[in-house]
């Protein structure tokens, strides 16, 4: 079991579960002026974290399957696949994982009436064969592609609460969710939130995608050894890891920048007290991006890479929990 939870990537997977519970915190508790019941809403959204994370999964064990080469070099006492599960139970492992998840999908989307939640399920399946398969040793293409579909993530999320306010209720369930003001005024109020002040989202987006855009050329900075055997043209096998260095000091440089610019707008709009609330996760995220950066152009060895990586993910934690810090607001 344990070597099963290694390969599926179990703390990434909470991670984005996290993260995903973090947006519906947002929309019912800090947006809260709305209120779905819960029956369906509640259960729904479960079930989309469940296809997400089954998805992820997925992409995690296919990832594996075809890396056994260069994982025998990277990361040997890692390996799963071959070590402690044949190739064979890998793959069924996949397929399995992703004809759930698709199913759900296609019961999320029949429920709201829209085609879009099938469609993000069969685009991000595939994207993640062709990551493993292909993009992931050329040339920044992969590192951009998992980068964008960790950001997708929280838009499917944000579009999940756009929906069920979007959503034209069945009568036969009006004794089952209740919405205590009008539709139309709750389409109205979500469309504003989320299509015109959905600064929130749109800020979240772009946080998971620069933080593991970075993240992920790191990760190739440690594996410069095995990629060669795959004959992979990643950022520091092209460029050199010097120049991969710099590179993902500037993606990363790019998140205090926006937090002080997010910070200056902060101030013209909100009370004081309200701006000393946010000052807890702004300075934590802050101090551990400037140290991600200092670590990254004064690193040399793969030990000091492995630590960029898990300083990395507590950035990713710092920026999740967002929410809960604006909760205070």
């Amino acid at each position: 079991m344990t070597h099963f939870l290694r390969l599926i990537r179990i703390k990434n997977l909470f991670i984005i579960a996290l993260t995903m519970y973090a947006v519906r915190f947002f929309y019912f508790t800090i947006g809260g002026k709305i209120s779905v019941d819960i029956l369906f809403e509640q259960f729904n959204y479960f079930l989309l974290t469940i296809s997400t994370l089954l998805i992820a999964a997925a992409g995690n064990i296919i990832n594996d399957y075809f890396d056994v080469k260069a994982d025998k070099v990277n990361r040997p006492e890692k390996l799963v696949v071959t070590k402690y599960m044949t190739k064979r139970r890998a793959i069924i492992w996949h397929w399995a994982f992703n004809t759930i998840a698709f199913s759900l999908g296609i019961y999320l989307s029949i429920f709201y009436h829209t085609f879009l939640y099938v469609f993000i399920q069969l685009i991000s399946i595939n994207a993640l064969w062709l990551y493993s398969v292909y993009f992931k040793r050329k040339f920044i293409v992969g590192n951009v592609l998992i980068a964008s579909l960790t950001s997708l993530v929280i838009l499917l999320s944000g579009f999940h609460f756009y929906q069920i306010c979007s959503y034209e209720i069945n009568p036969s369930l009006h004794s089952k969710i209740t919405i205590p003001i009008s539709l139309d005024h709750a389409v109205s109020y979500w469309k504003k939130r989320f299509l015109d002040a959905g600064n929130f989202i749109f800020l979240l987006c772009f946080f998971a995608f620069v933080l593991n855009l970075g993240r992920e050329i790191v990760k190739d900075m440690e594996d410069v050894e095995g990629d060669q055997l795959l004959q992979a043209k990643t950022i520091p096998i092209v460029l050199g890891k010097i120049a991969a260095k710099w590179i993902a000091f500037a993606i990363l440089s790019s998140v205090p920048l926006l937090y002080v610019w997010f910070l200056s707008m902060h101030i013209n709009q909100n009370h004081l007290l309200h701006l000393l609330a946010t000052l807890p996760v702004f300075l934590s995220s802050l101090f551990v991006c400037l140290g991600l950066i200092l670590l990254i152009l004064t690193a040399s060895t793969p030990k000091n890479l492995k630590r960029i990586d898990k300083i990395l993910k507590l950035a990713m934690l710092v920026g999740i929990m967002t929410p809960f810090y604006w909760w205070l607001l």
